[in-house]
């Protein structure tokens, strides 16, 4: 015996999800492409019960700003103030975040975003700390540096001998990013797997796919649930591309094996 679900119940949960998640009424859909939104989008996958509302928002967030979409920036930006799941002071963090793996591009469309938002909803924007309160001698930072790195990639970093790996990766990105208080560990990684994802860089995906889940910041079941949500802004075709890493990292970590080159 089949049965069918009543497509307006779809639409339904569609239209009631989007409100929410969006903090907006959602306008009549105009186009088949709009209905997609409604009754697939947020009726289904926003709806789907394996990933934190909070990553969601980060990773929608990050992907519609790394496709240069400033409308659904501002939309998601909104919605994670309204609905709490992220304060003013969390997404300034997650701009920084992202500007180092998006670009500093990508991460002013979110700034704007989160400035604008604020603005409209009352909310007092968060204060400026330093980007850096203790020394910032280039040596320090390369010793912290190497060592966060390894905490987080759950391998050894590469030895700071180009301008690239020294001020860039060990000296900032790992020196001083990711250690700062304000946007935790786990909320960091789904920015960064937007990012990689969106470089099409082989190794870069397959590390950062491993070490999200040889970290314990995310299950391998997150992990796939962060592919169908990373799809919407990224397309399919990228998509895949993360899913095929997924299954081999996913596969290591479960068998205790080291992240390979």
């Amino acid at each position: 015996m089949t049965t069918s679900l009543d497509m307006r119940a779809r639409s339904l949960r569609g239209e009631t999800a989007q409100a929410r998640l969006l903090a907006a009424p959602p306008a009549y859909p105009a186009s088949l492409l709009d209905q997609s939104w409604r009754d697939f989008i947020f009726a289904e996958v926003w709806e789907r019960p394996g990933l934190a509302l909070r990553a969601r928002y980060l990773i929608a967030m990050t992907g519609a700003a790394n496709a240069a979409d400033q409308q659904a920036t501002d939309a998601y930006v909104r919605g994670a103030l309204k609905t709490a799941e992220l304060s003013a002071s969390e997404l300034r963090e997650a701009a920084l975040h992202a500007a180092v793996y998006c670009g500093w591009s990508t991460g002013g469309r979110i700034d704007r975003a989160i400035t604008a938002n604020c603005e409209a909803l009352g909310i007092e924007c968060a204060a400026v700390p330093p980007i850096r309160t203790g020394s910032w001698d280039p040596a320090d930072r390369i010793v912290e540096g190497v060592a966060n790195f390894e905490k987080v990639m759950t391998f050894p970093g590469p030895p700071p001998q180009t301008a690239f790996f020294e001020a860039g990766i060990v000296n900032f990105v790992f020196g001083e990013m990711w250690s700062r208080p304000r946007l935790d560990e786990v909320s960091r990684r789904w920015i960064t797997l937007v990012g990689v994802a969106d470089s099409a860089s082989d190794n870069p995906i397959r590390s950062h796919v491993y070490a999200a889940m040889k970290s314990g910041n995310a299950t391998a079941a997150e992990m796939f649930e962060f592919v169908l949500q990373y799809a919407i802004h990224a397309g399919w075709p990228r998509a895949s591309v993360v899913q095929t890493a997924l299954f081999s990292q996913s596969d290591r970590v479960a068998r205790g094996l080291p992240f390979e080159p």
